[in-house]
């Protein structure tokens, strides 16, 4: 699906929607210094939420990322029980002396870490016109276990400004990508607005269609599933190539360690139309444990995405340390908490066509983000042998909640076969 040039955000779109359970404004950069060609990536948020009167608060929250040096700076505030400032006739939203402002194309922001003396003051300017995820299928709405919530993102911006580090000052240049996400959901208790179904279901319903009419089911070879692959979980990653071309692509993991995507791929060639791509298949090439939790997530994987005669073939890469930003949830009956596991990264591949095949190469975001569940990593993987090979299944399931592994295989054709090995692992 491709969306015409018109630009679907209004001025009340960027401002705070009051009554929201959840709401967030962020953004993505990469920098470059005018002295000593320094490199910096950065992102940018500012989050409140209002479930009850007694369970509200905001969040300041930024990551600064020396790419020369291989580390990062981390600055995290919370309110509990008091939302962001903003302002009811014009977008501005202020956590203490922190902001950002200003209405399309323009918007500046400035973000203070006391703690590691550091100021940045950003001028964006946006190259690309607004989208909603999925645009043409819900009008933007997105669904959240019994809620729901609407994402929109500028893909491409340009940007100038200056980060004082320590009383040393470094004039800027880049581009950057910039989001406002807002609904009626939270990570700690996706099923808990029931109320909100009415809306939902049909939203569900739509993206259920949709996907579809995209795909043909079929049998796969071998599939894997992982408790961390949860669906309140998902896979995030913003690309923008040398060319000019950007990707947005967003994967609700339904429990999959590889496979068809349940997700998007937004692909921007001019930025003022977009391309949805729905029929995706993903598979991840590296993996890391968590430090805080025991979960994986992907340092490396791959993506193919088609459309009738388009084709997409994409790898990304970490290319630093991730950040792994852990929201702790205080009630831990299912879920021990949300983590971001957010690094830059380099994606290469190509785009093709009838016409003709672009290789393509650029920067990328990369953030896995993970619903930790109580029982840890555990994982299920199924073979499937299918003629002529013979007719078959093994199924592998491994627990570190249970700290056993089981194996077993049952073969039909070309004759009966049953295996069966059971073994204690050793956790670290």
């Amino acid at each position: 699906m491709i969306r015409n040039k018109k630009n679907p955000w209004t001025s009340e779109d960027e401002r705070e929607h009051h009554g929201s359970v959840l709401e967030w404004w962020a953004i993505e950069s990469f920098l470059n210094s005018y002295e000593g060609n320094k490199k910096w990536v950065l992102k940018g948020v500012f989050t409140e939420w209002f479930d009850t009167i007694n369970d509200n608060g905001s969040i300041f929250n930024f990551t600064l990322y020396d790419k020369e040096k291989d580390k990062h700076f981390t600055c995290y505030l919370r309110s509990d029980g008091k939302k962001l400032q903003t302002e009811s006739n014009r977008f501005e939203v202020k956590y203490e002396d922190c902001f950002i402002m200003g209405a399309y194309p323009n918007y500046k922001m400035s973000l203070i870490d006391k703690k590691n003396d550091i100021k940045i003051d950003i001028n964006y300017h946006a190259e690309a016109l607004p989208h909603w995820v999925a645009q043409d299928i819900t009008n933007g709405w997105l669904p959240m276990g019994a809620g729901f919530y609407r994402y929109g993102f500028i893909p491409k911006n340009r940007l100038k400004g200056e980060i004082i580090i320590k009383d040393k000052t470094y004039k800027i240049e880049g581009k950057g990508y910039f989001e406002h996400v807002w609904g009626d959901f939270l990570y700690d208790n996706p099923l808990k607005n029931i109320s909100g179904l009415k809306k939902t279901i049909p939203i569900y319903c739509r993206f259920i269609f949709w996907w579809l009419e995209n795909h043909r089911i079929k049998i796969p070879n071998s599939i894997k599933f992982t408790t961390e692959n949860n669906p309140f979980g998902y896979d995030w990653a913003w690309a923008l190539f040398d060319n000019g071309w950007t990707i947005y692509y967003g994967n609700i993991l339904f429990w999959l360690m590889e496979g068809p995507a349940i997700g998007t791929l937004i692909l921007s060639k001019d930025g003022e139309e977009y391309k949805e791509f729905c029929n995706i298949n993903f598979r991840y090439n590296k993996t890391e444990h968590a430090k805080n939790y025991d979960f994986y997530y992907p340092t490396e994987f791959e993506l193919v995405a088609q459309d009738k005669n388009e084709k997409l073939c994409l790898k990304f890469k970490m290319t630093t340390r991730a950040r792994e930003y852990v929201s702790r949830f205080q009630k831990r009956k299912h879920w021990l908490g949300f983590v971001i596991c957010e690094a830059p990264g380099i994606v290469e591949g190509y785009y093709s066509n009838n016409k003709k095949t672009i290789k393509l190469k650029g920067i990328a975001k990369i953030e896995p983000q993970r619903q930790v569940s109580i029982i840890g990593h555990n994982s299920l993987k199924i073979d499937i042998m299918k003629p002529p090979k013979g007719v078959g299944i093994s199924l592998n399931f491994k627990s570190h909640y249970l700290k056993k592994n089981i194996f077993t295989k049952i073969q039909l054709i070309p004759y009966p076969k049953i295996k069966f090995n059971f073994k204690n692992i050793n956790i670290h």
